[in-house]
């Protein structure tokens, strides 16, 4: 058989067996694993999201606006026009006031904020971290700079003091102890909206 009429019949055996196991599902395992992750980057987060009404959901959780009644805000009428500018303008001011209330405005590197879509995926992501049952609402880690959450259990003051733990970690040379850190996280979700 001559080497043309090979790779053409190889060819076409290639594109049946394609086809075949297209159409009937076969071609590729079914997996239990999450759609992939949607991000928008903010000034100074990159938030992480499976699907758009998470992100609506987590607007909605967020009620944070810093001064209501700037006198710039007053005569203004913008408002954001999309529900990236919304967050993102919720999470900058809300990361803005973690900073000031801990005194603390070093540039920090971007903090992840992942967001799960109930408690049972992010029950499942502390699993797969930490190898153990999650008895915790919210949690950071240093080493990844990462925020994890769920809509369905979120607000500003958790969300601030969780950013707070970023922030405390990346302004000292040496991070603090888990408890100071603590103490002074707790100390910025009470007093987020004075």
């Amino acid at each position: 058989m001559p080497d043309r009429i090979k790779k053409k019949s190889g060819s076409v055996c290639l594109l049946t067996l394609f086809l075949y196991f297209s159409f009937t599902g076969m071609a590729y395992a079914k997996t239990d694993r999450p759609a992939p992750w949607v991000t928008i980057e903010t000034k100074y987060t990159i938030i992480r999201f499976f699907k758009a009404e998470d992100l609506d959901a987590f607007s909605n959780s967020i009620d944070f606006d810093p001064k209501p009644w700037a006198l710039n805000k007053l005569f203004s009428d913008k408002r954001p026009d999309t529900i990236h500018e919304e967050i993102s303008a919720k999470v900058d001011n809300l990361y803005e006031r973690v900073q000031e209330i801990l005194d603390m405005r070093k540039k920090s590197p971007k903090v992840f904020i992942t967001i799960y879509p109930d408690r049972k995926a992010l029950d499942q992501a502390y699993f797969a971290i930490y190898q153990s049952e999650n008895n915790i609402r919210a949690w950071y880690i240093f080493d990844s700079n990462t925020i994890y959450i769920n809509i369905n259990d979120v607000h500003e003051g958790m969300l601030a003091h969780e950013m707070a733990h970023s922030i405390i970690d990346h302004f000292l040379l040496v991070r603090p102890p888990a408890a100071s850190a603590e103490i002074l996280a707790r100390f910025v979700d009470a007093h987020i909206h004075r």
